[in-house]
């Protein structure tokens, strides 16, 4: 069971001493590592206001939020990810949205995340121990890996409509299901996984 703390100047929630710092009114969720072979890294996570953006050093995986972003209805969740290297394997970054809970162990959201590798998937998270998949990690052209330097940047979309929910990279249409199956209505926020640093812009939700 996570031990959890509450860091009140940083307006924090994670385990320690694994964040070190959050934008005020942010909130930081850190999953450990349980695999002996897939370890965290060291240090401490690191989510931090950058240009018109946020920055995350993640040493372990976070999901980051802020308790006053919620969404309801019909809407489109936007943001702009640039990976900045990757990892020594594939792990993944995104999107949040109709989360519940986020700081206890009912804790429940859909994540939309894409890879390196070229992949995307969509899971949800159902208390501290549950994830389902609700589409399995599937290649595709749209989401751009890394190039000579190392880096990547990809625009990733969900737009949550009457009847369906479109999951969008790069202006692309990656996969599309009913609304009903989901729950919508909630806290939008990121999640990064272990091992990687990855910037943030444009992110927000519109009607």
């Amino acid at each position: 069971m996570k031990r959890y703390a509450v860091m009140a100047a940083l307006a924090l929630v994670a385990v320690a001493p694994l964040v070190a710092q959050a934008p005020t009114g942010w909130m930081v969720r850190a999953d450990r590592s349980t695999s002996a072979s897939d370890p965290d890294g060291a240090g401490a996570i690191k989510f931090v206001t950058m240009g018109t953006g946020f920055h995350a050093t993640n040493p372990a995986a976070a999901v980051f939020w802020n308790p006053a972003n919620t969404a309801t209805g019909t809407y489109t969740l936007k943001g702009t990810f640039t990976l900045q290297k990757p990892s020594g394997h594939t792990n993944y970054y995104g999107l949040v949205f109709g989360g519940q809970g986020l700081d206890g162990a009912a804790q429940n959201y859909t994540y939309f995340l894409v890879a390196q590798d070229g992949t995307w998937l969509i899971k949800k998270r159902e208390g501290d121990a549950s994830t389902q998949n609700v589409a399995a990690k599937t290649p595709n052209a749209a989401v751009t890996k890394p190039d000579d330097t190392g880096k990547s940047t990809n625009a990733l979309e969900v737009r949550v409509g009457a009847d369906k929910v479109d999951f969008v990279v790069n202006a692309t249409v990656v996969h599309t299901m009913p609304r009903a199956g989901l729950k919508t209505d909630g806290i939008y926020g990121i999640r990064v996984n272990h091992l990687l640093e990855v910037h943030i812009d444009g992110f927000g939700v519109s009607k």
